[in-house]
């Protein structure tokens, strides 16, 4: 059995991908006020900062940062992946151990997470995050893709052009 290694450091900024289980579904955007809901909940219960996050239709990116003393990043995604596949009633293929697990298969089991370790590579993160939905075709612009954080960060007048396009 694999021994997955997270590096949890309290007060930290970390950069996630959480995926569906299945590439292609568009259960995120389909569903996507069930999603902001879920994620208002566990926000309000474990408060994140997040600086930047980008919701398609098959997965999730986000640049977090934890309160000081808290490193408990597993279960903010726990609670919110929880919500949302109650929420929703969604289900995937499950096998014989996700049924005695009681999980519904809607997403994958884990997740990616990085720590960022500096401001250049929090900013890299942030406009991979925000530059996704033009990576995967979705959009020409980043801006025009509605399910992302740039559109807080627009109206605050903070954060990257709305042209920002791709990285390389």
């Amino acid at each position: 059995m694999p021994n997955y290694r997270r590096l949890r450091v309290p007060g930290a900024t970390y950069f996630f991908t959480v995926n569906l289980a299945r590439e292609g579904d568009t259960a995120l955007v389909d569903h996507i006020d069930l999603l902001r809901e879920a994620y208002r909940v566990t926000a309000a219960e474990h408060p994140i900062d997040c600086r930047a996050m980008v919701v398609l239709p098959d997965h999730i990116h986000a640049v977090w940062t934890l309160p000081p003393g808290d490193a408990d990043f597993s279960r903010r995604w726990q609670k919110l992946k929880a919500r949302f596949t109650h929420a929703t009633g969604l289900r995937g293929a499950q096998s014989r151990s996700m049924v005695v697990k009681r999980e519904a298969g809607l997403w994958q089991r884990r997740f990616w997470e990085h720590m960022i370790r500096n401001p250049d590579e929090e900013g890299r993160a942030i406009a991979y995050c925000l530059s996704d939905p033009v990576r995967h075709g979705y959009v020409e612009q980043a801006a025009e893709w509605p399910f992302s954080t740039l559109h807080r960060d627009l109206r605050a007048k903070v954060g990257p052009s709305p042209t920002l396009r791709a990285v390389a």
